[in-house]
């Protein structure tokens, strides 16, 4: 489902009153598509104004977020914690770092319903910044990881309880295996290609070590903290003009949770150089020269709050995330295409593939990866 076909039947003038919604300042003069997004639909509104001239127009993909209402409550919760954060920072020489706002509309809600139900937010643009689908450089890597620490450091101290949990299940691995049994039990097994039985096989070979993070928290080794919950290279937001990196944004997935999370699906983001969409999967490889880039940003901060059992499954992260959106992939291809957005019915088939060869990729380079976390404790 493309934004184009999600949007069918919302003409223009729609889009332009749910804009007004939020109490822009300055008359509404352009709505356009934006961004690649695999749930949301998302538009850049651009202002008649000399303040604030653009802003994010977000309708929420509520088979997906079934409690809209939370996600933009714990936006809320993090962005009021990181606001009184920077204000009581005493360093004013510190490099920019800007938060996304929750916009709110006449009521003073950080949401409206339109007449069809549908369930919409505002939030605030960062201005002379960009995104990368891939990383472009090391210094790059370095920015991302940096972006990583920068925004769990400054939840650090957020108790995780103050937020709700808006996808129960979000990145527990096991909860994925489960599901993806349930679909495989009702598959077609006339309907298997070379591709879709080396899945099936990749799957098998891989599911024993599913639960190691969930056994790791289960045995008091790992706790549950604050996350991003999708900190892939294209949330990292770039200074266009110092290069360095100024905010993480889609916050949808802000929650509990381990943040091994977090640092995993960074980590597999942003090593694979040819990217999540590319069709040459078989070419895929995990890159350790941007895997160490990365961990140097990161840990450049995330070393005041990270504890020794930590270190000890940065690699069993690394490792695990890559196959669990390999295994996301491939339950939605087998499901029909349910979950994510797709270009073509095989989508999410070759999508899983990526990620697939890029587990295999970091399995082959275990030794190097894991001397590169031993080196940096």
């Amino acid at each position: 489902m493309t934004t184009e076909l999600s949007t069918r039947g919302k003409t223009l003038d729609n889009l332009f009153a749910i804009a007004d919604q939020f109490k822009p300042q300055g008359k509404v003069i352009d709505v356009q598509a934006f961004g690649n997004g695999n749930i949301n639909d998302t538009f850049l509104v651009t202002l008649e104004s000399c303040a604030e001239k653009r802003f994010i127009l977000q309708r929420i993909n509520t088979q997906v977020f079934r409690q809209p209402e939370l996600v933009i409550q714990n936006m809320r919760t993090f962005t009021e914690h990181v606001r009184s954060r920077q204000q009581h920072a005493a360093n004013s020489s510190d490099r920019r770092w800007e938060v996304p706002r929750v916009l709110l509309t006449p009521d003073d809600q950080g949401y409206c319903i339109d007449a069809e139900g549908s369930f919409w937010r505002g939030i605030s643009f960062i201005d002379t910044s960009q995104s990368f689908d891939t990383i472009q450089d090391i210094e790059h890597a370095r920015e991302v990881g940096y972006a990583l620490g920068k925004f769990q450091s400054l939840i650090s101290d957020l108790p995780s309880a103050r937020l709700a949990d808006t996808l129960e299940g979000f990145h527990i691995t096991p909860r994925y295996l489960e599901h993806y049994d349930q679909v495989l039990a009702k598959y077609d097994a006339n309907n298997k290609s070379p591709e879709v039985n080396y899945a099936l096989q990749f799957v098998r070979d891989r599911r024993a070590w599913a639960n190691i993070l969930e056994d790791a928290q289960a045995q008091g080794k790992l706790s549950l903290r604050p996350i991003h919950g999708d900190p892939k290279v294209n949330n990292v937001m770039i200074d266009t003009a110092t290069r360095q990196a100024i905010s993480i944004i889609d916050l949808d997935t802000v929650k509990p949770g381990l943040v091994h999370y977090d640092i995993g699906d960074c980590l597999r983001s942003c090593c694979n150089p040819l990217g999540e969409e590319t069709e040459d999967w078989e070419t895929v490889r995990f890159e350790p020269d941007l895997c160490q880039a990365i961990l140097q940003g990161y840990l450049s901060l995330a070393k005041d709050f990270l504890t020794e059992n930590d270190y000890e499954y940065l690699y069993d992260a690394i490792r695990l995330i890559a196959f669990e959106l390999g295994l996301r992939f491939f339950t939605d291809y087998l499901e029909g295409n349910v979950y994510f957005k797709v270009k073509h019915p095989e989508h999410n088939l070759a999508r899983a593939l990526v990620q697939f060869k890029l587990t295999e990729s970091i399995e082959s380079q275990a030794t190097t990866i894991c001397a590169i976390i031993q080196d940096m404790r």
